[in-house]
């Protein structure tokens, strides 16, 4: 007689299930997945992170244009603090701020973080944008270097820093303004020690401390 060829013998599927079972629950599969959870997490955060346009600020340095309350209220803490350090009357530097920047909301406060229009040399920290000025009696359009800044904060020093030491051609060219006792005489002291050559300047300032009750900061 011939030899019987020997039977195959199949796992059964309860077999297998139970196999699979040890490996889904096996420590080494727990690690593994662990590791690849942490990963994606990782990722996401990064890739977050990269997509924020300053680059190196937190959410806590944002400014928050939802409404002009807001806005208000967020710039009134910074400019209070800044009283402090420089002596410059808050309603001043808010009022400033809003005229300014249109609530925040301009091309060159939400880009670059540049509340109060200043201007720079050092073509590394400066952006060149279009901007208005009232020169022999008509408005034209120039093209001029633009700060930038990493926060909206430091953008508020700066003009606080400029008040009190002036510019680099004249050291005491806003000491009037500094020296003002209240928001109407500081106002009508930045138009007269050139900060702006909008001649309505001071009355836009006062109407916007009055309209928002912004010297109650002073």
């Amino acid at each position: 007689m011939g030899k019987k060829k020997p039977v195959k013998k199949y796992a059964s599927s309860k077999n297998k299930k139970n196999r699979l079972f040890i490996f889904w629950s096996s420590p080494s599969f727990v690690l593994v997945s662990l590791f690849a959870v942490c990963l994606i997490f990782f990722s996401a955060i990064a890739l977050l992170g990269s997509k924020n346009p300053t680059g190196s600020l937190d959410s806590s340095l944002a400014i928050d244009n939802t409404s002009e309350e807001q806005f208000i209220s967020q710039t009134a803490e910074y400019a209070k603090q800044l009283k402090e350090t420089y002596g410059i009357l808050p309603s001043i530097s808010i009022a400033q701020a809003i005229l300014e920047s249109d609530w925040g909301k301009s091309e060159l406060s939400v880009k670059y973080n540049n509340f109060y229009g200043i201007k720079g040399s050092n073509p590394d920290q400066t952006t060149v944008m279009n901007t208005k000025e009232f020169v022999n009696g008509e408005w034209i359009e120039i093209k001029a270097p633009f700060k930038v800044y990493e926060s909206w904060q430091e953008s508020m020093e700066e003009h606080a820093r400029l008040l009190v030491f002036g510019t680099t051609w004249n050291t005491n060219q806003y000491a009037t303004v500094v020296a003002a006792i209240n928001y109407k005489e500081a106002a009508f002291a930045l138009q007269k020690s050139g900060y702006a050559t909008d001649p309505e300047y001071p009355v836009k300032l006062i109407a916007l401390i009055e309209q928002y009750n912004l010297n109650q900061y002073d």
